[in-house]
């Protein structure tokens, strides 16, 4: 996937060591750290980027999830289940997001 954030862009190039290790880390949990599947695991990266107020994540993982199959529905209702956990106000956020992609 080519970088969607000219930041994320900037960092690898000015620390490639540690965006290395970080990016084989990540690559090591997503293959061994469970029975998951992309299409799930991506869905749930972003909810919890919309929990977490990482907005730049959040367009990140809903691509992701696009690339994984799923639906317009699923990423939605994946999205709509972060409304009773951490309120409609983040759940906007993440939906401005949704809509701007």
């Amino acid at each position: 996937m080519k970088d969607i954030h000219p930041l994320y862009t900037d960092f690898k190039e000015q620390f490639p060591e540690i965006h290395e290790k970080n990016e084989a880390l990540g690559q090591w949990i997503h293959e061994n750290g469970g029975p998951l599947d992309e299409r799930s695991r991506s869905l749930i990266k972003m909810g919890i980027s919309a929990a977490t107020h990482h907005l730049s994540a959040v367009s990140t993982h809903i691509n992701k999830a696009r690339e994984a199959g799923a639906t317009e529905e699923e990423i939605l209702h994946a999205m709509l289940l972060v409304i009773p956990t951490c309120g409609f106000p983040t759940f906007m956020e993440a939906y401005r997001i949704y809509k701007d992609n």
